[in-house]
């Protein structure tokens, strides 16, 4: 496991990358945090210790992350990731991990490019129009987590997002709200896990 600053898409932004055979994990974080989130919920050792290669990477939108120039252009971040995959993993198809704004890039980037499945953390502004028109075409599976409390991201709207995609689940984490994935990380590593050997068949 590394860090790196990647020069992509005329930004640089920092990375933690682990190499590895396989399926790649990318691990998009909110809006107020950087890719430490994923290392603080356990993530990014689970997947080391199992030889899984992944990228958590510091995004354009992120109000802390290391990432420059900023930009909130969906875009402009979809590029970011495009690149970071494509300089790190070369051809490969990844599993998305999208945190509230990262959910939304990952959707995003699922509607344009091939993905082998995404989990979504509490994603917000899921019911686009841009979206809505390609999700009959998202083969993959689909996991969307948010905490009973959250008062950021919609459950009827995460609802309906999973109603309209073919191989979708709504996971309810009680009592928790918008970081639900950080209030309960032993669930959401397992969550984790159960998504990837999915995407692996």
């Amino acid at each position: 496991m590394a860090e790196k600053t990647l020069s992509v898409a005329g930004r640089k932004c920092r990375a933690i990358i682990n190499q590895g055979n396989g399926v790649p994990v990318v691990f998009l974080h909110g809006y107020s945090f950087t890719s430490d989130a994923w290392q603080r919920a356990g993530a990014t050792e689970l997947l080391k210790e199992k030889k899984v290669p992944f990228m958590a990477l510091d995004m354009p939108y992120g109000a802390k992350s290391e990432c420059q120039p900023r930009t909130r252009n969906v875009d402009a971040n979809v590029a970011v990731v495009k690149e970071a995959v494509e300089s790190v993993f070369t051809s490969a198809e990844p599993v998305l991990v999208g945190a509230s704004m990262g959910g939304n890039i990952a959707l995003h980037y699922a509607a344009r490019y091939p993905v082998k499945g995404l989990l979504l953390l509490a994603p917000v502004r899921t019911l686009e129009p841009a979206l809505l028109q390609a999700y009959a075409n998202f083969k993959f599976p689909v996991r969307i987590i948010i905490g009973s409390e959250d008062r950021v991201a919609s459950a009827e709207e995460l609802r309906e997002l999973a109603g309209k995609l073919p191989d979708a689940k709504l996971i309810v984490y009680e009592n928790e709200g918008h970081v639900a994935y950080l209030g309960r990380p032993d669930k959401f590593r397992k969550d984790l896990m159960e998504l990837y050997a999915l995407s692996e068949q």
